[in-house]
């Protein structure tokens, strides 16, 4: 068996800026998806289509195939405020050290 798939992250990381254009040092969360806008054209669009006979525009997912996320680490740097985001990897659990 590879790992367990849990992981620590340290609180601060040492990595390039590109708006600094050196390498600073970050903080680290775990980057949250907020909450999506009722009034966006897309989701008025798809509430439409949903209206009337026909249901769904698109298939409604019974079950799901992955067992995991992949993790997006947001580095903000201490610097200048610039944030990046950090594509992740496969994780069943990350941590942040305290």
């Amino acid at each position: 068996m590879k790992g367990d798939g849990k992981i620590n992250l340290p609180k601060t990381l040492r990595t390039y800026c590109p708006r600094c254009r050196t390498h600073t040092i970050h903080t680290v969360s775990i980057y949250r998806k907020g909450r999506d806008r009722a009034l966006a054209a897309g989701a008025r669009r798809h509430e439409w289509e949903k209206h009337g006979y026909g249901g769904q525009k698109y298939p409604e997912l019974k079950r799901t195939a992955k067992t995991t996320k992949k993790v997006v680490l947001k580095l903000t740097c201490k610097q200048c405020g610039y944030i990046l985001h950090k594509k992740g990897v496969r994780l069943r659990k990350a941590t942040i050290k305290t």
